[in-house]
């Protein structure tokens, strides 16, 4: 198994995909990398040389992913909620953040439906 910033990626899908494994690289990310770097994006996982493999972890360096970009995700959460803003709020709550309606849905964000009090089922 081929590892790309601290990621198992799988052996039998095309490189192009595997990519999309790393938390921080989407398809758009893969293919600019992949295109960087040289290498067709039909490859197979397993048919990587160790070459390739290293200019595709070159490429990948130049990019916030994994473990630091969870963080600066966090941190910027974090700091929404602490000087109170609006959206800090709705993370606060468990409520949708980017202006969802909340009467009917909403339902990722806030949870299972929770009984009301004296009506029936």
């Amino acid at each position: 198994m081929a590892r790309f910033a601290g990621v198992d990626v799988p052996n039998e899908k095309r490189i192009v995909i595997s990519l999309t494994y790393v938390y921080g690289v989407g398809l758009p990310t893969a293919q600019k990398v992949l295109a960087k770097a040289g290498i067709s994006e039909d490859i197979r996982t397993k048919d990587l040389t160790s070459d390739q493999e290293d200019a595709i972890r070159r490429e990948l360096d130049s990019y916030k992913l994994e473990g630091d970009l969870r963080r600066d995700v966090n941190l910027d959460i974090k700091r929404l909620m602490e000087i109170g803003s609006y959206r800090g709020m709705r993370h606060r709550r468990g409520l949708p953040t980017r202006g969802q309606n909340t009467k009917n849905n909403a339902r990722t964000r806030k949870g299972p439906a929770k009984a009301i009090a004296g009506k029936k089922k």
